[in-house]
């Protein structure tokens, strides 16, 4: 059993079954990888779902956008929940949601039942993650964590990397709802192989959740990730409200809750300690996740689009195309993990961070006339360089922290990281956007040679910022540990 610095419930550990830390959580690592692939599987089904259902793009993308705004009011609220609740019984609520939802959503008869099944999947979405991160941090010693955190690069990056692909094969072949079918038994099996080795590895505590907290936290980022999924939208005039309208709610509501979380510091009420904040290491880490998340969703949102409406490629070799970067960003974080345990984050992160920025400069030079074959190499090229981040920068976010920190800085990782994957979708269309429309304005352009246009404009724009992050990426620290090593997981 692994102790959590906080006060125990008054359950006893010694009447516990024999705990498998291992098999907890390479059951974990697998289911996580399941749930967060439905963050992304939705976007290549859309053009099917708004014939079938017969709805318009603006509200067939609420189901990826009611998705995300799920995951942001649920994930702030896992630091009490972990802190509160066993293990176990967070896994099977988590997997419980997600089934159910998955279920809802393959017998939908309509878009809102539809709506509905995704809002219950990205419930069970949003607790699995900073599950997974707090457990590995508590059962890990962390001489060891650079190989575990690998295996959770590989949900948190190459998951959602892997969804178009997934859906545009699925597709080729069965109905939409097919997308949902195939995921039932999986998450059956990790249910039934839940109950034979999910165990209570560390304690829980009686701390208070505050609901004025809560609130904050859901208008908050609720309404910055509404508002920034929705500049898409309000680009092409689908926007349901103004955008500015859910970005100042947001932004008004995240400076009270910051306040509210600052006034509460110390006290079992604090709903996500800021406190985390003071450790440099976690504070540079968590700068540089944005980036790389922030980068990676935003290719993912343009590379279909450039590879569609640019190059005239279908649905199904277009999910093709971006195969080789998930799998190649798959196949690296355990390497990168096992690197990250002998020499630590600088001499990976700062070669990563180089990498990534010569392919966005390679993005950069894409044209009407680019070669696919260049596309997937400078695709590669992205998904090589982000790999050398992730594993790194996420381990020593978490690993810098005190072990009654744990949860927190799990739940805030999270946190940060849809709003990233919002704010590179947001970012990244709206540059393409502008840079189309100026190429239109200009005349004498098809609408093909505008749409590279805006997508070189995009992508230079993040090619100029990544030189910025390799100046960050040279402060990057590994991090000594805070606290007394867990004990070896089996």
């Amino acid at each position: 059993m692994v102790a959590t610095g906080t006060v125990p419930a008054a359950s006893s550990s010694s009447s516990r079954p024999a705990a498998r830390p291992g098999a907890v959580i390479a059951l974990l690592v697998v289911a996580a990888f399941v749930v967060i692939l439905n963050e992304t599987i939705m976007g290549v089904a859309l053009p099917e779902l708004m014939r079938e259902l017969d709805i318009t793009a603006a509200t067939a993308q609420w189901l990826t956008t009611a998705f995300l705004l799920t995951m942001a009011v649920v994930i702030p609220v896992t630091g009490f929940l972990i802190q509160r609740f066993p293990l176990r019984s967070l896994f099977f609520a988590a997997m419980g949601l997600f089934t159910l939802g998955t279920v809802v959503a393959a017998v939908a008869p309509g878009f809102g039942v539809l709506l509905v099944g995704r809002v219950v999947q990205a419930s069970g979405t949003a607790i699995m993650i900073p599950l997974l991160f707090t457990t590995v941090l508590n059962v890990v010693p962390a001489h060891r964590r650079g190989r575990m955190m690998g295996l959770i690069s590989i949900v948190i990056s190459v998951a959602p990397a892997v969804g178009p692909t997934v859906s545009g094969l699925i597709l080729s072949v069965f109905p939409w709802r097919a997308m949902f079918i195939v995921m039932i038994p999986i998450a059956l099996v990790a249910i039934a192989l839940g109950a034979r080795w999910v165990r209570n590895l560390a304690d829980t505590a009686r701390v208070t959740l505050d609901v004025l907290s809560v609130v904050l936290s859901a208008i908050a980022f609720g309404g910055i990730i509404f508002g920034l999924s929705s500049i898409g939208e309000a680009a092409g005039g689908h926007a349901v409200v103004p955008v500015w309208i859910p970005l100042v709610l947001g932004a008004v509501a995240l400076a009270a809750f910051v306040v509210r979380q600052l006034r509460l510091a110390g006290s079992d009420r604090v709903l996500l300690d800021l406190g985390v904040f003071r450790h440099s290491t976690f504070s540079i880490a968590v700068v540089l996740v944005v980036v790389a998340m922030t980068t990676l969703f935003g290719v993912l949102i343009l590379l279909p689009l450039y590879l569609q409406n640019v190059l005239g490629l279908g649905t199904l070799p277009t999910g093709l195309m971006l195969l080789p970067g998930g799998l190649l960003m798959g196949l690296m974080a355990p390497i990168v993990g096992n690197l990250f345990d002998r020499f630590g984050a600088r001499p990976l992160v700062l070669p990563g961070s180089i990498v990534a920025s010569l392919a966005l400069w390679g993005f950069a030079t894409l044209s009407a006339s680019t070669p696919v074959g260049l596309v997937v190499a400078v695709h590669c090229l992205l998904s090589l360089g982000l790999a050398f981040m992730f594993t790194p920068l996420m381990t020593s976010a978490l690993g810098s922290l005190p072990r009654p920190l744990y949860p927190h800085g799990s739940a805030i990782v999270s946190t940060v990281q849809q709003l990233a994957g919002a704010a590179g979708t947001a970012v990244f269309v709206t540059l393409m956007t502008v840079g189309s429309a100026s190429a239109l304005a200009d005349g004498g352009t098809s609408t093909v040679d505008a749409t590279a246009s805006g997508i070189h404009s995009a992508f230079f724009t993040a090619a100029c910022l990544s030189l910025a992050v390799i100046v960050l990426a040279a402060f990057v620290r590994t991090p000594t540990p805070a606290s007394a090593p867990a004990p070896t997981a089996h």
